[in-house]
């Protein structure tokens, strides 16, 4: 079947279930919107939902099943794993718990058939967008890994903006089974060079890292790589190993923002600050193999990584967003129960605010959380 029948299948095994109507809406790049999936889904054909201003939204946000007042519809999260696809919406005269519990069996098999079909189907992969996007950031998220990975043991969460005109910005993140692989990387630039440099770097890190080489290793063929096929074109980088059985991070930082370590509700000041190395292009200092970093987490802590485009964000006065108030905004996030996808997503709101963006800015948000 293609992407474009999953509408009517749906719509036809809710009314198998006993359900009056059931609607499938997935959620638009920049995470705004949730957008129906149909026939008439286009933006201006009214079929979209506010996930900030809407019962349909909070279910996204919450990744919990939502009910009207009345009793008669439901809102279900779609979700793969721990990445929110969107929400089902599942409409009936008289909405019983056995109902219930089958839509949200329904909702499971729906994100399934979302996945399986979205790395190849235009018709999904157009659905999430609002308008076109640069030939730079159609490069970058071909490479880019879904926003949001994780297991009982760790959660992941990226996200990237401006998301139709990303420039040179990227993340990476990856699972073994007991081991969470991290990257930001921010190439100098914002046009094609930039895209082509961090998608050469992604390349050569999941390459090294395949093969089963260690930081020092990625960090090098990184900077061998972009040293060869695209000189003059440095970037700044943090590479990171999570060992999820005791806690112990790794990292590697080359000329980036120092990631911030959170702990019990507060940001760690100077937790991670460690000399950088030069950017990488530059050419590393062959007889001195980059410095691997440790430190020892403790359950609970969260190790966020960001780009220099999120804290030089400007208001219209010119006040820079700034380290503290993004650690303040994380933690605000937290505290009100907000899991790491959804405490980037507000925070990238509390930028757009009252700021703009002169750069590209990149937020990667691990929480290690063990049972």
């Amino acid at each position: 079947m293609s992407a474009g029948e999953i509408p009517s299948l749906v719509e036809a095994a809710g009314r198998h279930l006993g359900l009056s109507g059931a609607r499938v809406y997935l959620v638009d790049l920049q995470q705004s919107r949730l957008v129906a999936l149909s026939a008439d889904a286009a933006p201006d054909g009214g079929a979209t939902l506010d996930i900030d201003g809407s019962l349909a939204g909070l279910a996204y946000r919450t990744q919990e099943t939502q009910r009207s007042r009345d009793g008669a519809t439901a809102w279900l999260p779609l979700i793969d794993g721990v990445e929110r696809l969107g929400v089902l919406k599942a409409t009936t005269p008289s909405l019983t718990s056995e109902l219930l519990e089958a839509s949200a069996a329904l909702a499971g098999v729906v994100a399934l058939l979302v996945v399986s079909k979205s790395t190849y189907s235009e018709e999904l992969i157009t659905q999430e967008r609002s308008r076109a996007m640069t030939i730079q950031a159609e490069l970058l998220w071909a490479f880019m890994p879904p926003r949001t990975i994780g297991t009982r043991q760790v959660t992941s969460s990226a996200l990237l903006e401006p998301a139709y005109d990303a420039g040179g910005d990227a993340f990476d993140h990856s699972l073994t089974d007991n081991v969470l692989h991290l990257s930001l990387l921010d190439a100098m630039g914002h046009d094609l060079a930039s895209g082509g440099a961090s998608a050469a770097a992604l390349a050569a890190s999941r390459a090294t890292r395949r093969d089963g080489g260690t930081l020092t290793d990625i960090t090098t063929t990184i900077d061998d790589t972009l040293s060869q096929w695209i000189p003059d074109r440095m970037m700044t980088a943090v590479i990171a190993r999570l060992d999820l059985t005791d806690g112990s991070l790794t990292w590697i930082n080359c000329g980036h923002p120092t990631p911030l370590l959170i702990r019990d509700g507060h940001v760690l000041p100077h937790a991670l600050e460690r000399s950088p190395l030069p950017p990488l292009g530059l050419g590393l200092d062959t007889g001195n193999p980059p410095t691997e970093h440790h430190t020892r987490l403790q359950p609970g802590d969260r190790i966020l990584l960001y780009s220099d485009g999120v804290i030089e964000a400007r208001t219209t006065e010119g006040t820079l967003f700034g380290e503290q108030r993004l650690g303040d905004t994380v933690i605000r996030s937290m505290t009100s129960g907000d899991n790491a996808p959804e405490t980037l997503r507000r925070l990238l709101q509390n930028i757009h605010h009252d700021h703009q963006l002169r750069d590209d800015a990149t937020l990667l948000l691990a929480h290690w959380h063990p049972t």
